[in-house]
């Protein structure tokens, strides 16, 4: 199957074009290349263009032929999104609204799209499972939900296959050590903590000890990026047309801040120096997926069970790319 992959030269994007190639569908990227790296993605794949320009996505349907789309290519960053909405609903929600309508015109009927446990906001209990409210408590959020929103809809009129992938804190890098995570500013844990293994940063901050988590720091579920993208594929197979899925990723393994940060120092044999923080603003104690829905709906199950195995994966890469795709 011919996929373009929208934003796929980002992190999660690129391990996704691994994934279609590795399981032999021909995948091309539409980036804007503000967020992705040009290294990340085979350069004769690779279409720049904007999803806020019509036009552009057009050419990228025609240019790749493509018979199906993945779509990542969103702003993410939590706390801008707070301080800039306007961005974030142009590029998020527009911008996926234009995609929709190009794919329309198109006679493009299967969409795989990149969602987040942030539609649940702060969940009543954990494990999360789809049926619990979604109440995203800040914009980036909100963007997300309101896509979701629109795929209903436009499946329900118009016949669109959707896969609404809900996924949790996606980690790790490609087996290959070939493409990894390298954003600017880097404001995800695992490599956070191995910026500071590498001499980059003086230590590492917690946000908060005194959560009601058994060692007062925040749990999340760490899924590994390639289990996340073998996902992606399974759903874009299994879709048929009019169909929607909604679907939590994870592993349904919770790990805290401080295992994170001690996994990095047993993977590593650093030191990794840790000071404390204040709590953040809307972070919960725990988030941690029920993926038990996606297991049966897909045939899917991570392989990457423990951190250590996710964060051995990370430390590869940044030890080759300490600098990431500037090397």
């Amino acid at each position: 199957m011919k996929v373009l992959v929208v934003g796929g030269a980002g992190y999660i994007g690129s391990h996704a074009v691994r994934a279609l190639e590795e399981s032999g569908h021909e995948a091309w990227v539409f980036d804007n290349l503000y967020q992705g790296h040009r290294g990340a993605v085979p350069a004769d794949r690779l279409i720049e263009g904007d999803l806020l320009n019509p036009a552009d996505l057009a050419a990228a349907l025609d240019k790749s032929g493509a018979e199906a789309v993945m779509h990542f290519a969103a702003l993410a960053l939590v706390g801008e999104s707070v301080t800039d909405p306007a961005k974030y609903y142009s590029n998020n929600v527009v911008g996926a609204l234009n995609l929709l309508d190009a794919m329309r015109e198109k006679g493009i009927w299967r969409i795989v799209f990149s969602s987040t446990c942030a539609t649940y906001g702060v969940p009543p209990s954990s494990p999360i499972d789809e049926s619990m409210p979604q109440v995203p408590i800040n914009p980036y959020g909100d963007t997300k939900l309101a896509i979701e929103k629109a795929l209903d809809a436009y499946s329900h009129a118009y016949g669109l296959g959707v896969a609404a992938l809900r996924y949790f804190n996606a980690a790790g890098s490609h087996h290959s050590g070939e493409i990894g995570e390298d954003h600017d500013p880097e404001t995800h844990l695992i490599p956070i903590v191995l910026q500071v293994a590498l001499g980059q940063r003086e230590h590492v901050t917690i946000f908060g000890d005194d959560y009601p988590t058994p060692d007062g720091t925040c749990i999340r579920d760490y899924i590994h990026v390639e289990d996340l993208c073998s996902a992606h594929v399974a759903a874009l197979e299994r879709l048929e047309q009019g169909q929607m899925m909604k679907l939590n990723l994870g592993t349904g393994n919770g790990f805290s801040v401080k295992q994170v940060i001690d996994a990095c120092r047993k993977v590593t044999g650093h030191e990794i120096p840790a000071v404390m923080g204040e709590r953040r603003p809307g972070d919960p104690a725990a988030l941690v997926a029920n993926s038990s829905k996606a297991f049966e709906t897909l045939g899917w199950k991570p392989k990457y069970t423990s951190v250590e195995e996710v964060v051995a994966s990370a430390w590869r890469w940044h030890q080759a790319n300490p600098n990431g795709y500037a090397n």
